[in-house]
């Protein structure tokens, strides 16, 4: 069978025009797309390309026993991609440089690898779905003017572990592409409700209450996130986190700058004001490492 994949590959490429994801995807068998996979990736060493696929690098993929896994495949140097359940790919990758502008050249590059924004990684019908499911506790709690720890202004929020099968079908694609095989995200997903004129300072998450990567969906609002180098103020980035947007924030944008969600008076990205509306973040975070 072996000597029958490259045939297989320019068919399934040129004749159908399959992405280099899609074209994995398509390969149903498990074995016949771990040696698919195998193939296209010898292929691109040598030869540096392929029709349709433009990806300068592969990283974290993961073959156990011959099934490619669908977690954490990604390719391009400024966006990448994530394999997910087969018929489910809403997210649309976005290049670094149309949701990230940093101050300096080499905030720029860095952030660009560490912060990831899918724009509708959600149908309207999906936000629907979790806001109808989450909005009936919301509604009994009242708006904080500040947080314990003074990072947030005008919220509520909860956290939440049981979810309809559709909802959670939802967050297990966010789970999927955050998440590499042998993480564990927290069981608790937390939801955070910003009123209009609410707003989160700069901060670092507790390294004691979770691990090196944050993703959050986007709902009803879109809004400008701010990181700032902890240690060289000078130094920071706006993110643009559209409305039904996904944002992964990992590694060094998890730990060594601080993230805040600018107030409505200062809710500018690029020149362009983005009106900013009640907006509720829905958070999944993985385990806190484990001291040795």
């Amino acid at each position: 069978m072996s000597n029958k994949i490259p045939m297989i590959c320019s068919t399934l490429l040129t004749r159908f025009n399959l992405s280099f994801m899609n074209l994995c995807l398509a390969t149903v068998s498990k074995k016949l797309r771990a040696q698919v996979f195998n193939y296209i990736y010898r292929h691109e060493k040598a030869c540096c390309h392929l029709p349709t696929v433009h990806h300068g690098w592969i990283d974290n993929t993961c073959l156990t026993h011959g099934n490619l896994s669908q977690r954490r495949l990604f390719y391009s140097a400024n966006s990448f991609h994530a394999e997910l359940h087969k018929g489910i790919s809403r997210q649309t990758n976005v290049l670094a440089s149309e949701y990230l502008h940093a101050n300096d050249e080499e905030t720029q590059r860095v952030l660009s690898t560490s912060m990831k924004v899918y724009d509708d990684f959600i149908s309207q019908e999906e936000e629907e779905s979790i806001f109808n499911e989450i909005e009936p506790y919301l509604r009994r709690l009242r708006y904080e003017t500040s947080h314990w720890d003074d990072a947030i202004h005008g919220y509520r929020e909860t956290e939440r572990k049981h979810w309809t099968e559709k909802n959670k079908q939802i967050l297990q694609r966010v789970k999927d592409l955050a998440f590499p095989p042998g993480v564990a995200p927290l069981a608790y997903i937390h939801i955070l409700d910003l009123q209009k004129n609410g707003y989160i300072k700069p901060h670092v998450d507790a390294v004691r209450f979770c691990g090196d990567t944050i993703a959050g969906l986007c709902l009803l609002s879109s809004c400008v996130m701010r990181l700032t180098h902890e240690k060289d103020e000078a130094r920071y980035a706006d993110i643009l986190l559209k409305r039904r947007s996904l944002y992964i924030m990992k590694d060094v944008a998890r730990y060594d700058y601080k993230h805040e969600v600018l107030p409505e008076e200062k809710s500018v990205f690029r020149g362009t004001v983005i009106p900013k509306e009640r907006r509720i973040s829905v958070i999944c975070r993985n385990e806190p490492e484990q001291k040795q």
